[in-house]
């Protein structure tokens, strides 16, 4: 049986509950400035959460109590929910009893006191440095729109270390050409200027002047980049140019836009890059969030140290 849409969840909803959702989901999109993406995936759970409340004879926001917070992730758990999901959806549980305390739709914020498993970090799989080479080359001396157009999805990407969605978002006038810096205007709004290195301008330098001109049309605005019908190029369609790319390197692992990331994140580590530096540049709001890349050089360290070392 399908599992329904966060739609359908809403649709049968009792009347205050939907309303409290409907609050919230405003809450979320005027104050906090989600991406469009979490704002989604935060009123999914909740609209979850909620069903499991009217499921358990709730009606009203202030029915939500503790046991039915902690009867909702077990029921996950049995659905064979991962750790990570699990503790994402506690996250989204605590944001909206908060939200509904603030909003005197409930007592006592009792999402306080739910526990819910930390998160397994998973290292993630990069490139080695020849493998990098190796991918931003498969599309390197192509005269024809698409390719160039795919030669500074690759470049840029694997450069900056920026996120799909940032680039995809970059308007021609985003690009400082002179000084080589992207600004980006990433999570939360945040602007922050990310530079890029000599080959990626030139990949830059073939697509505005030989590429794009032959994709452009009215409907082109501003955007750097362009899809086959002119529009801004679609995040899904950069996703498949790295994964067809990928693929065509011998030995790679199969990764996507946030493999190049943290692609670039390593390599720039183990040029002897400082971590805040790294932070500044992947434009992470909480230091924690980048070490997980110390991790990988260390994982990678080992790997040769067992490898090539006579008593490892």
């Amino acid at each position: 049986m399908a599992t329904p849409s966060t739609a359908e969840v809403r649709a049968g909803l009792p009347p205050a509950l939907a309303e409290a959702l409907a609050g919230y989901e405003e809450h979320l999109s005027a104050q906090r400035d989600l991406s469009a993406n979490t704002l989604r995936s935060y009123v999914g759970d909740v609209a979850r959460l909620l069903d499991h409340l009217a499921r358990r004879s709730g009606t009203q926001p202030h029915d939500l109590d503790l046991a039915t917070l902690r009867s909702w992730l077990a029921q996950g758990r049995t659905r064979g929910h991962s750790r990570s999901t699990t503790a994402r959806h506690a996250s989204a549980a605590r944001s909206f009893t908060a939200w509904l305390r603030r909003a005197g739709l409930m007592p006592e914020d009792v999402g306080q006191r739910l526990v819910s498993p930390k998160a397994h970090r998973t290292l993630p799989d990069v490139l080695a440095p020849d493998q990098a080479r190796a991918l931003v080359e498969t599309a390197a001396g192509a005269e024809d729109p698409v390719r160039l157009r795919d030669a500074v999805v690759l470049e840029l990407l694997y450069a900056s270390g920026i996120r799909v969605s940032e680039l995809v978002g970059l308007d021609v006038d985003d690009v400082d050409r002179g000084r080589r810096l992207l600004r980006v205007l990433g999570k939360g709004r945040k602007e922050r200027s990310v530079p890029y290195g000599l080959p990626a301008e030139r990949a830059v330098d073939a697509w505005l002047t030989r590429g794009r001109p032959a994709l452009a049309t009215p409907d082109s605005g501003p955007a750097l980049l362009l899809g086959l019908r002119g529009r801004r190029l679609d995040a899904r369609e950069a996703r498949r140019t790295v994964h067809a790319a990928t693929s065509s390197v011998p030995g790679a692992p199969d990764i996507g836009p946030h493999g190049l990331r943290h692609s670039a994140a390593t390599h720039v580590l183990e040029g002897g890059a400082d971590l805040r530096s790294v932070q500044e540049l992947l434009g992470h709001a909480s230091l924690a969030t980048t070490q997980i890349y110390t991790h990988v050089t260390v994982e990678r360290l080992r790997a040769v140290h067992a490898q090539a070392h006579p008593r490892a």
